[in-house]
């Protein structure tokens, strides 16, 4: 997918940004250079890969550091919706702030 200059002023202008020619042609050549890579990434075949939950896991062994996961706090909905002017079905009722 190549952009070409008509591609990097949409895009200077979606991200109100004012490029002079110079940096535009730079951009172009910077952003297609990005694009190529990506190209290059996608036709790599990585069917039968398991997917990796952190870089190091490929060059070592890490284990998983992760907390039981079991109910901490109990439930305080009662009490915080307590001083709430409306309340329905455990849910806060608040005014329409959109006129249609």
């Amino acid at each position: 997918m190549a952009l070409d200059s008509k591609d990097v002023s949409r895009i200077a202008n979606l991200a109100r940004l004012e490029l002079k020619p110079a940096e535009e042609a730079a951009m172009l050549q910077q952003l297609n250079g990005f694009f190529s890579i990506v190209e290059q990434m996608s036709a790599v075949d990585t069917s039968g890969i398991e997917p990796l939950y952190t870089p190091l896991s490929a060059v070592q062994e890490v284990a998983l550091r992760l907390r039981d996961d079991t109910v901490t706090e109990t439930d305080g909905r009662a009490a915080n919706q307590r001083s709430a002017p409306a309340v329905e079905d455990g849910l806060f009722l608040v005014p329409k702030v959109i006129e249609g």
